[in-house]
């Protein structure tokens, strides 16, 4: 049986004003342009989407209270990329008990969490 997969979608005001963000910034394949939204591969199984907010079944919201958090292995490389390329509000690598991470947001302020567990009991958790 095929496995089920989820789609995260973040709604924007201005949703053409991100497309070059997820696109060529971070690198996000696009899977779907339907016009009002476009649906990115992020990983295996793993689907980002972004919604014109003023079209879209939720509205755009001043200030998100969203995080979408990429698990990658190279944590230190998309941290020397976000600051690179100017990518707005990075903050310092964090190493905690099970993983390391920093935040960034994208041009809207939505909030982007780049992360890796470093302990392999926690990492073979989210193996599929």
């Amino acid at each position: 049986m095929k496995k089920d997969y989820s789609i995260t979608f973040f709604y924007y005001e201005n949703m053409t004003s991100v497309i070059p963000f997820y696109e060529e910034v971070l690198g996000f394949e696009l899977v779907l342009d339907q016009g009002m939204a476009r649906i990115y591969r992020v990983g295996a199984g793993s689907y980002f989407g972004i919604v014109d907010g003023n079209r879209g079944h939720l509205q755009h919201q001043p200030r998100s209270a969203v995080l979408l958090t990429i698990v990658a292995k190279d944590v230190e490389g998309w941290h020397a990329r976000m600051v690179s390329v100017g990518a707005s509000g990075v903050g310092e690598i964090q190493k905690g008990r099970f993983c390391e991470h920093f935040f960034f947001e994208d041009p809207a302020g939505y909030a982007i969490e780049i992360q890796r567990f470093h302990d392999p009991s926690v990492a073979a958790l989210f193996q599929a």
